[in-house]
């Protein structure tokens, strides 16, 4: 059984990692803001390959056999799918949002992608879906809307570039955690990761070289570290092991702090003005996520003595 002393330590710390990766979209936008050759092109290959590098380094030292899972042609094939299709759109599309909007909207569009996944299960698995879940859904995406439009039906208060790149963040974010259901019971996650990490930067290596000088400046290699580190490597390593001491349903209500400090950060050290409407739609997108994690109370008991086995 697992101490409730340590279980309210691995609650904090997972939603000190969701905070971490809020944060971690702030330093993607001040980095776009020093020059155009910082791009999010640029960005996601460089935090998907050193990540990726990270992690396997990390997973041999843990004995966890990284070179060994790829003599294995069908576990490749899906980690290869799992970086092109998955990680890849989550990371790009989620700064060429940043990008073009900031780091807030970005995040809070991301937020819709378990709305997907729903919605995929419902139509492929015959997943019967919950009243619940029906109202999250429209919850969802009205929030989306009054973000969008400041709840003004002739007026688009973000750029359709802006809701575009977000949208298709928030697919990346379906397909993040699809693909890998099956594979992450076989091997480690950390293995999955790093690999699929490395495939989908060396195929954005493939598709774009990005071979030009960016600018040689302190703050270009501070902010790029920091979301290498910040927004990658520690937040996984917390998630990870948090999942060992915290019920999932909770870690998962957890990452509602990772909006809300990305939309705390812009107002902060953006000068991001948020409308009333815009408060609105962010807590109901960030509510209706949360609602989906809810489970029957007799249910959420059997899971929670489970985990403290």
């Amino acid at each position: 059984m697992v101490p409730a002393k340590t279980r309210r330590l691995w609650t904090f710390l997972a939603a000190m990692a969701a905070v971490m990766w809020g944060v971690s979209g702030l330093f993607a936008k001040g980095l776009f803001d020093i020059s155009p050759k910082l791009t999010p092109m640029w960005l996601t290959q460089v935090r998907l390959i050193i990540s990726g590098a990270v992690l396997l380094i990390v997973s041999g030292f843990f004995k966890q056999k990284p070179i060994a899972m790829l003599k294995n042609r069908h576990n490749v094939l899906v980690i290869i799918a799992y970086g092109i299709f998955g990680l890849l759109p989550v990371q790009l599309f989620y700064f060429m949002c940043i990008q073009v909007a900031n780091a807030s909207i970005a995040t809070i569009l991301q937020f819709i992608g378990p709305f997907f996944v729903l919605g995929y299960l419902a139509i492929t698995h015959k997943q019967v879906m919950r009243r619940l879940d029906i109202i999250a859904a429209l919850c969802a995406f009205w929030g989306v809307f009054l973000l969008s439009t400041h709840g003004q039906f002739n007026h688009l208060a973000i750029t359709p570039v802006a809701l575009f790149w977000g949208i298709l963040s928030a697919f990346g974010e379906a397909t993040y955690t699809l693909i890998p259901v099956n594979i992450v019971k076989k091997v480690s996650s950390m293995v999955v990761t790093g690999w699929g990490m490395i495939f989908a930067g060396i195929s954005l290596l493939i598709i774009d070289p990005q071979f030009h000088a960016v600018p040689n400046k302190p703050e270009v290699w501070l902010y790029t570290a920091a979301v290498i580190v910040i927004g990658t490597i520690i937040p996984f390593q917390i998630m990870a092991n948090a999942l060992r001491y915290v019920i999932p349903s909770t870690v998962s209500l957890l990452d509602a702090f990772e909006p809300f400090s990305a939309t705390i950060g812009s107002v902060i050290f953006f000068n991001l003005v948020m409308m009333p409407m815009d408060w609105v739609g962010s807590i109901l997108v960030v509510v209706a996520a949360m609602a989906l994690n809810l489970t029957p109370k007799q249910k959420k008991n059997k899971i929670k003595q489970k985990t403290e086995l």
